[in-house]
């Protein structure tokens, strides 16, 4: 199986890589304010666990700065997530990602939003370790798109590969969750989310 190619989703080079899609179809007259729910759904990432439950990853956005926000994300924010299970020890627990393109895209016939994230620094200290499970070359990709007939959410994961640039221990949980995502349970937890994200009753 091959990663799809996608406008706008970084190419596929190496490790591992997934494509995670809910499509849910909608009366045509309620698919623009379904569109504004979902919109607003997704750029509230620090509400983002609520919309799949306590077993899901709990997400918190930051300003460059370092400090936690209730707003909009914007490129170059971070996104601090804790994930079920042990942490990074280096980072207190948590796995860091860096918001590297925020992309809007409309025509007559769709309309759609990438927000594409990459494994980064914590940007709450000094450290220049890489504060995540995931190498720096891979990417994690959110779109929700708008149809004359249907609304689609996904995350397109890329070039997934354990972050070695750790502790020793750091390094075996990191090769365990990385292994662990290679092999599906990543897509399990990102299709809760492609599914709450359409999931309006």
């Amino acid at each position: 199986m091959k990663p799809k190619h996608i406008k706008g989703v970084p190419e596929q080079d190496s490790g591992g890589f997934h494509d995670t899609e809910t499509i849910v179809k909608f009366d045509k007259a309620l698919l623009p304010l379904k569109f504004e729910i979902l919109k607003k759904r997704f750029f509230s990432v620090n509400k983002w666990m609520s919309y799949c439950g306590d077993a899901f990853a709990a997400f918190k956005l930051y300003a460059p700065n370092g400090n936690p926000v209730e707003r909009d994300p914007q490129k170059g924010d971070f996104v601090r997530i804790n994930i079920p299970g042990p942490g990074e020890t280096e980072a207190k627990g948590y796995d860091w990602v860096e918001i590297i393109d925020i992309c809007y895209d409309e025509d007559a016939d769709s309309e759609s939003i990438m927000m594409t994230c990459r494994p980064s620094t914590n940007p709450t200290d000094e450290s220049l370790h890489i504060a995540h499970f995931y190498s720096s070359k891979a990417t994690s990709t959110f779109m929700i798109q708008r149809y004359a007939t249907h609304l689609k959410t996904a995350v397109y994961g890329r070039n997934e590969s354990p972050n070695f640039n750790a502790s020793f221990i750091d390094r075996l949980r990191n090769i365990a969750v990385a292994i662990g995502g290679m092999m599906g349970i990543a897509k399990i937890q990102w299709k809760q989310l492609t599914n709450g994200f359409l999931d309006f009753d």
